[in-house]
C-alpha cells in the first residue's frame, strides 16, 4: 500500500471521519508536521544527498545548498587529481587557526551561518568540492507527481504520524491518540531497523542484523 499525496489526504480524513472546512484546510501542516517527525526519527539513505561544487579562489565562504540540515563530509580535489576530506571544526577555530587568511588548499571547515560554510585556509584555487549531507527532502505536498520515498516505501509511518497530528488538531480523545502514537512507534521502529540496519549492512560480510528478544 502506497500513498500518493491525494490517497494520503483522502485517508486521514476517512480515519478521522472529518471533512469540515478548516479540518480540511489544515491537512498540509498535519502532514509536514508528520514528515518532520519522521526526518528527525530515524536515519534514512532518503535523507542524505550528494553534491559537487567548486571554491572560488580568495574567497574562504562556501555557499550551502538550500536544503541543507547538516554534514556527513566535505572533501576537496587538489589540481593532481588528489581527495582529501576536510575536517570540521567549530567557527571560532577557524578563525583562530587562520587569522591571518592564509591561502592554499582547505583543510578545515565549518558552518558559518545558514547560507554559508567557512573553510581555512583560504582557497588560493577553483577547487571541486564534494558534500555529503544530511537534507530535508520535497515535501509530499508539493511533490511535482505527488508522490515521495516515504509515502511509497513508509505508508504506515507516514499516515500514523498523520493521524496523531490530526487527532490533536481535534483535541481528540486520548486513547485514540495514544492508539495511534503506539501504531506509529511500531511503524518507525521497523523503518529504523531498515534504515539503520539492513540500509547500512552487507549481510555477507557481516551477517543478518539482530535484535535482543524481550
Amino acid at each position: 500500500m502506497s500513498l500518493t499525496y491525494t490517497s494520503l489526504k483522502q485517508r486521514i480524513q476517512d480515519f478521522c471521519e472529518n471533512d469540515e472546512t478548516t479540518f480540511v484546510n489544515n491537512l498540509d501542516t498535519f502532514i509536514t508536521t508528520a514528515e518532520e517527525r519522521i526526518l528527525k526519527s530515524v536515519d534514512l539513505d532518503y535523507f542524505k544527498k550528494n553534491v559537487s561544487a567548486a571554491t572560488t579562489a580568495s574567497n574562504k565562504f562556501l555557499s550551502l545548498p538550500t536544503d541543507y540540515l547538516s554534514s556527513f563530509s566535505l572533501a576537496v580535489t587538489d589540481g593532481a587529481g588528489r581527495k582529501s576530506y576536510l575536517t570540521q571544526k567549530d567557527a571560532s577555530l577557524i578563525e583562530e587557526f587562520n587569522p591571518t587568511d592564509r591561502s592554499g588548499l582547505p583543510r578545515y571547515y565549518a558552518p558559518y551561518d545558514v547560507s554559508s560554510f567557512i573553510l581555512a585556509p583560504v582557497p588560493d584555487a577553483a577547487y571541486a568540492v564534494e558534500l555529503n549531507y544530511f537534507y530535508r527532502p520535497v515535501s509530499i505536498t508539493a511533490s511535482t507527481d505527488g508522490t515521495t520515498w516515504l509515502g511509497t516505501n513508509a505508508p504506515n509511518a507516514l499516515l500514523y504520524a498523520c493521524l496523531v497530528e490530526s487527532y490533536i488538531f481535534m483535541k481528540g480523545e486520548q486513547p485514540i491518540i495514544s492508539l495511534y502514537e503506539a501504531r506509529y512507534a511500531e511503524s518507525i521502529a521497523r523503518l529504523k531497523n531498515y534504515g539503520e540496519g539492513l540500509e547500512n549492512t552487507d549481510t555477507y560480510r557481516e551477517g543478518l542484523v539482530r535484535t535482543i528478544k524481550s
